[in-house]
């Protein structure tokens, strides 16, 4: 079973930077030819939907929900299965659970999409 784990969330003042990491770990998940592909970031403060804040796929593209363009950087380590998001000059409406996500595929064919659990992130004026 693939297992996303989200670190680096937590309480600062407007202004100030996070850094979120997540890791994907494929341990005892042994088909052949299994691939992570698009890795991403989604968030969701309460009573409102779950949104996309950026993602990036197994090449290295990116893209960006129009508020934190400019703000936020998503980068990736293919080679651990790990995403980060570089969060700067963050804003209250920031506020939300971040979730990490990503999709697998096998010998090339979409295999399943898979999310962590969430990691908090709170921005106080």
């Amino acid at each position: 079973q693939v297992q996303l784990m989200e670190s680096g969330g937590g309480l600062v003042q407007a202004g100030e930077s996070l850094r979120l990491s997540c890791a994907a770990s494929t341990s005892g998940f042994n088909i052949p030819n299994f691939n992570i592909e698009n890795m991403g970031w989604y968030r969701q403060a309460p009573e409102t939907l779950r949104k996309l804040v950026a993602t990036i796929t197994s090449g290295g593209a990116t893209n960006y929900a129009d508020s934190v363009k400019g703000r936020f950087t998503i980068s990736r380590d293919s080679a651990k299965n790990t995403v980060y998001l570089q969060m700067n000059s963050l804003k209250p409406e920031d506020t939300a659970v971040y979730y990490c996500t990503a999709d697998a595929t096998v010998d090339g064919e979409y295999y399943g999409d898979y999310w962590g659990q969430g990691t908090q992130v709170t921005v106080s004026s």
